[in-house]
């Protein structure tokens, strides 16, 4: 049953139920078909990383590209930075002219990218400049999705799913890279190198080209709508997604009309605008962001950069064998999430978040000690990662979760650019760190980087407890009031 209440004559106030009629429906095939369509990006990522990763150290061989491993380390550095670029400037565009059409675009940047990177030629100044602007141009593309997807994800996802839909989705990136890792031993294993390295960064492409015509299908965001002031496109794409409903068995009781909203649509807020809502309007919103963000990156950088030192150099695995070992940890990784996502909906935001990080900073302390001790081996060291990281896998994901549902929907988008931009450039400072800590090998500073790891992770808990939102099963309208909103609702701050 459709309701639309409309503008009120002459105010320039639209008040608009659909907030409340996305939060009233049930799980239906369109919630489906948007997750598949647009959940890709993480793994897109995933896939990208584990490919350059492996693929770099080949490309030093003059069978391939011929490359120094310094030129190697930037291809890493140019991507980073693209991924920064692109969410700061999709993620702008995104709040400005909408979710749909930049979950589009960006996708597009991110195939043209790495197509053109398999087209790379050798190692001559021109050459290097082709590779270096198309990995930026893929990053750009992934940093872009972040930005678009979640926001789109967030405001068309029923409030009651909101939080296991965010988490399992953002944590397929492990799922991107188990495809990049078995992709790549293939693929570098089975075939001419230099024919090898190319295909590698095809099989990113080939799976976004699949889920393309999707999301050219997706509506757009019924609430982005409503905040531009476009109340006939808003009615008509809440009326596709409560069809898909119906169809699917689902009886849509009225809304009461208490639960309307009252808005004037605003102009766009540029990043300075942004900064002023973020640390005078919401400041202790903006540290737990920042805090959750970059916490979570420090633990991830405390494993990952020293994953296949520990394998190879402490342990005596072969190089050739170090990929299965990462299969299993990407394995926990992509499970907690999808087995754990739930509680965040369930017992609550606030003690789940709190939960993961504390467990899993004390769980690295411990088997950082352990593996000091010299009592572990390749396979129960790959075991003790694989269950901290079961539980650090949903709460790294539940910290992009926070930083898209607890800001007005207007700056939604760049905040979550913001944020990401802010872990990303601080994630870049752990190959410095940790390469300065691993030295030769040497237990005694891993044990240190370890338990570094481990304490940031510990204070990300802590901060959760005492800033955390309790945003489980909320309208994001309840969470973070529309910066134009005129009702008498109360609005967030803090």
């Amino acid at each position: 049953m459709a309701q639309s209440l409309g503008s009120a004559p002459g105010t320039g106030t639209i008040r608009s139920l659909i907030p409340a009629r996305i939060d009233r429906l049930n799980w239906s095939p369109f919630h489906t078909r948007m997750v598949m369509a647009l959940g890709t990006a993480w793994v897109l990522d995933g896939i990208e990383i584990t490919i350059a990763g492996a693929i770099g150290p080949v490309l030093t061989d003059k069978a391939t590209l011929g490359l120094s491993t310094t030129e190697v380390g930037a291809i890493a550095t140019v991507y980073l930075l693209g991924e920064v670029f692109g969410a700061l400037f999709f993620g702008r565009l995104s709040d400005a002219l909408g979710r749909k059409n930049l979950f589009v675009v960006t996708l597009g940047v991110y195939l043209a990218g790495n197509a053109l990177t398999a087209l790379t030629w050798g190692n001559s100044t021109l050459a290097l400049i082709f590779l270096y602007l198309t990995r930026f141009i893929a990053g750009a593309g992934i940093g872009g999705e972040y930005a678009a997807i979640n926001s789109a994800i967030d405001e068309m996802m029923p409030a009651k799913y909101r939080g296991r839909v965010d988490i399992g989705v953002n944590g397929t990136y492990w799922g991107g890279a188990i495809i990049g890792t078995l992709g790549t031993f293939v693929l570098l294993n089975q075939v001419d190198l230099n024919i090898a390295w190319r295909i590698g960064f095809l099989i990113g492409p080939v799976l976004g080209a699949l889920i393309w015509n999707m999301r050219r299908h997706l509506p757009e965001s019924p609430r982005w709508l409503i905040m531009h002031g476009r109340e006939a496109e808003a009615e008509d794409n809440i009326k596709i997604i409560e069809h898909e409903a119906e169809k699917a068995g689902q009886r849509l009781a009225p809304v009461d009309e208490s639960k309307a909203i009252e808005i004037q649509p605003a102009k766009a807020h540029g990043y300075l605008s942004l900064l002023r809502v973020l640390f005078k309007q919401y400041p202790s919103r903006s540290i737990l962001g920042a805090t959750l963000m970059i916490t979570q990156s420090f633990l991830y950088n405390a494993i990952f950069f020293t994953y296949t030192l520990v394998l190879t150099d402490i342990y005596g695995v072969d190089k050739e064998d170090a990929p299965l070992y990462l299969i299993a940890f990407a394995l926990g990784n992509l499970i907690g999430p999808l087995t754990i996502g739930h509680l965040f909906d369930v017992i609550g935001r606030r003690k789940m978040i709190a939960g993961t990080y504390l467990l899993s900073g004390v769980l690295l302390a411990i088997t950082a000690f352990l593996f000091n001790a010299g009592v572990l081996n390749a396979i129960t060291q790959t075991i003790a990662w694989s269950v901290i990281f079961f539980f650090a896998s949903a709460g790294a994901s539940s910290a992009y979760l926070t930083v898209s549902e607890i800001f007005p929907l207007e700056i939604r988008a760049q905040a979550i650019a913001v944020f990401f931009a802010i872990a990303q450039c601080f994630g870049a400072i752990g190959p410095v760190f940790y390469g300065y800590l691993i030295g030769e090998g040497d237990t005694s500073k891993l044990l240190i980087g370890y338990l570094i790891g481990a304490g940031v992770m510990i204070i990300g808990g802590i901060v959760e407890i005492f800033l955390g939102i309790d945003a489980e099963g909320k309208s994001l309208e309840d969470v973070a009031a529309p910066l134009s909103a005129v009702t008498s609702r109360p609005r967030a701050t803090g």
